[in-house]
Parts: C-alpha cells; sequence; structure tokens
C-alpha cells in the first residue's frame, strides 16, 4: 500500500555545488516519479554534526510503500554527502491540513502593507517592595 512521504534530506555544506545536484537528482530518482522539492537552502545547526556547523537542507514530498522506503534508508546510509534524513509518513488529514495552512500563508505574503500592527509594551511594575531596604 502506497503512503504520502515527507523526507528531509541535509546535504554536507562541503560538497560541491554540482554534486549536490546529483545527490538530490539521484534521491529523487529513488522516490519515484511524483517527487516535489522544496529547496531550504543552507541553514545553521543547533549542534555541530560531524564537526560541521551547517548544511544544505531540502524537503521532498512523495508517494511509496514500506519497501521502497527501506531501500531508500539503506541507499541513504552508505551515501557519502548525506548528513541526515528523516521519512515521516503523512495522513490524508494532515496532507491537507499542510495544504490549507500553505495557502493561508501564501495569501498572507501576497497583501501587500497588511503587517501586523505594533501594540505598545506596557511598562512593568514591581510586584512587590519585599526585600527592599531603604536606608
Amino acid at each position: 500500500m502506497k503512503r504520502q512521504y515527507e523526507l528531509m534530506l541535509i546535504l554536507d555544506r562541503d560538497v560541491a555545488e554540482d554534486k549536490r545536484g546529483a545527490l538530490l537528482d539521484t534521491v529523487k530518482k529513488m522516490a519515484g516519479t511524483g517527487t516535489k522539492v522544496e529547496k531550504m537552502g543552507l541553514r545553521r545547526f543547533a549542534t555541530p554534526i560531524n564537526y560541521k556547523p551547517e548544511g544544505y537542507y531540502h524537503l521532498l514530498h512523495f508517494e511509496a510503500d514500506n519497501a521502497k522506503v527501506a531501500e531508500m534508508t539503506k541507499a541513504m546510509n552508505i551515501t557519502d554527502g548525506i548528513v541526515r534524513f528523516m521519512f515521516v509518513s503523512k495522513t490524508p488529514e494532515q496532507i491537507e491540513a499542510d495544504k490549507a495552512r500553505k495557502a493561508k500563508k501564501e495569501q498572507r505574503d501576497a497583501a501587500p502593507g497588511k503587517e501586523a500592527e505594533e501594540k505598545p509594551v506596557a511598562e512593568k511594575k514591581p510586584k512587590s517592595d519585599e526585600g527592599v531596604v531603604n536606608e
């Protein structure tokens, strides 16, 4: 039975750009036809991975069965240039919620001049005078 998957893929920042493209194409071919790729760009890690502070993030959306995901996992574990990866199985409800969230974000980004109004910050008053010594 085929399911919808998301694959978060992090590629090594030290790999040449053409090699990164080839790695991404290889993963897309393994995932099959209909694979959508979102390039998220170079991002900093929270903690270094393999002594490297950052990597190139890619989010792939595709449909596959469990055997295909297992095959992809084996291949990516031994491929140089792939720092980390994670598969997430998506339910139809999650897919619809993601589409709605994305449409809402695009609508918000497309509306010019509709920035959030800044609210004035209220002054903070001391809670009590306990512990204050007047001399």
